[in-house]
C-alpha cells in the first residue's frame, strides 16, 4: 500500500469508507451491520496497510461508528486514523454528538474531524452556530487532531467556506464524469489553492463507474486489457497531486483486492491514458444523458410554465448516478410548474432543435418521483 505525507505523519493514499457494508439483513435498510462480514474487510484493509478509515455520526444510524470501533480494539491507536463527522442537521448539539461519537468509537480522540455535507443552503448554520470555535477547543485539548470538511456545495459556496480559516483538509466528490462534465476540476482547484489537502468521495461515484456501457468499456480494454473498470476511476482521481486519500466503500473482498492492486504503486495516467478515459467517459455520457443545451425554446410556448432545461438537467443527473432522483436537486429547481403537470401537447418538441422528445422525459421523471 503506498503512502503519502501528511503534516507530521504518513496516511495510505486508499481509504476505507464505512458507509456501504452488508447489513444484516439486506431487505431491511434498518438493520444492524454484518459484523462478521464487515469486520473481514476492516481486518484486510489494515492487514494490507490501510491507515485511514471513515465513517460518519449518520451512517447506519451510528451502527457504522459502532461496528467500526468495536472492530479496532484489537489494533494499536497509534497505527491507525480514524475520520468522524458532525452533521449539522442530524442533530445540532455538537458537544453531545462529539462526546457520543467517541463513545461509539471506544477511543479518546479522533483523528480527521469534518463538518458533514456543507451545502449552499446550510453553510451559514455552521459558520454561526458556534460548533468551529468548540471543535477547535477540542483540537486544542488533543481530542481532534486535524480539523476539516466535507463539502457539497457550489463552487461560490465552497470558496467561501474554504476561506474561513485555515483548514487542514477538505473532502469532495472527485472523480473523472464530474471533472469532464461537472465542477469537480473547479472545486479542486479552490482547494488547491489555498493549500488544503483534499480527501476524495465517490472516486468511482457511487459505483456507477465500475460498469460503463459495452462501448465506453470496449474502448477502456483496448488501452490496458488488464486494468479493471473500476481501476480507471482511482488511477485518475491517484493522478492529482493534491489528492491526499481516496476513500472507497468496500464491502467484499473482490472490491478489496482490486483496489489494492490498484494502490500498490505510484504510476499515475499518462497523457495517452488520459485521452483514452475522456474518450470512454464521452460515449458513456452520450449514451445515457439527454443532450439539452438549455436555450429555452421550449419554455416560451409551455402552457404549464415548466423550467423544462432544468428539469432535464436533473433528469441527467438521475441517469448518470443509476440511483434515485435526487430529490433535494429537484425541489430546487425554480419553476411555475413541475413535470407531472406536463399535458403532453408536443409544443416543446416541436420545437427542440434537438430534437428531444421532451414530454416522455418529464413523464418519465415525474413518475420517478411518485
Amino acid at each position: 500500500m503506498i503512502k503519502k505525507p501528511f503534516k507530521d505523519i504518513e496516511l495510505s493514499r486508499l481509504g476505507l469508507g464505512n458507509m456501504r457494508f452488508i447489513l444484516s439483513d439486506p431487505d431491511n435498510g434498518n438493520s444492524p451491520i454484518d459484523r462478521p462480514k464487515a469486520h473481514a474487510v476492516i481486518d484486510s484493509a489494515y492487514a494490507n496497510g490501510i491507515n485511514y478509515f471513515d465513517t460518519a455520526y449518520v451512517y447506519n444510524g451510528g451502527d457504522s461508528e459502532r461496528c467500526l470501533g468495536e472492530a479496532m480494539q484489537k489494533y494499536p491507536r497509534d497505527s491507525f486514523y480514524i475520520a468522524d463527522k458532525f452533521h449539522m442537521h442530524a442533530n445540532p448539539d455538537y458537544e453531545a454528538v462529539f462526546e457520543e461519537q467517541l463513545k461509539r468509537l471506544q477511543t479518546d480522540r479522533i483523528d480527521f474531524y469534518l463538518l458533514h455535507c456543507i451545502m449552499d443552503g446550510n453553510a451559514d448554520e455552521y459558520l454561526n452556530s458556534g460548533c468551529i470555535e468548540y471543535f477547535l477547543k477540542q483540537k486544542e485539548l488533543g481530542r481532534i487532531r486535524y480539523l476539516g470538511f466535507s463539502s457539497h456545495a457550489g463552487t461560490d459556496t465552497l470558496r467561501r467556506f474554504a476561506s474561513y480559516r485555515d483548514w487542514d483538509f477538505a473532502q469532495i466528490q472527485l472523480n473523472y464524469y464530474d471533472w469532464f462534465f461537472n465542477t469537480a476540476k473547479e472545486e479542486y482547484e479552490i482547494l488547491t489553492e489555498r493549500n488544503i489537502p483534499v480527501v476524495v468521495m465517490e472516486p468511482v461515484r457511487g459505483g456507477r463507474l465500475a460498469k460503463l456501457s459495452p462501448e465506453a468499456e470496449a474502448i477502456l480494454k483496448n488501452a490496458h486489457p488488464d486494468w479493471s473498470t473500476a481501476s480507471w476511476a482511482m488511477r485518475f482521481v491517484k493522478s492529482l497531486p493534491n489528492v491526499q486519500v481516496i476513500l472507497s466503500g468496500m464491502n467484499s473482498l473482490d472490491q478489496m483486492n482490486d483496489n489494492l492492486n490498484t494502490f500498490s504503486d505510484d504510476n499515475v495516467l499518462s497523457e495517452a491514458d488520459q485521452a483514452v478515459l475522456k474518450e470512454a467517459a464521452e460515449c458513456f455520457r452520450a449514451g445515457i444523458v439527454v443532450p439539452c443545451t438549455a436555450c429555452r425554446y421550449c419554455t416560451e410556448g409551455c402552457p404549464m410554465q415548466i423550467n423544462i432545461p432544468e428539469y432535464l438537467k436533473v433528469y441527467n443527473e438521475w441517469k448518470v448516478s443509476g440511483g434515485r432522483v435526487d430529490m433535494d436537486l429537484y425541489r430546487g429547481v425554480v419553476s411555475e410548474g413541475t413535470p407531472d403537470m406536463c399535458i403532453q401537447c408536443g409544443a416543446c418538441a416541436g420545437i427542440c432543435p434537438q430534437s428531444i422528445q421532451i414530454p416522455d422525459l418529464l413523464k418519465e421523471l415525474a413518475d420517478a418521483v411518485k
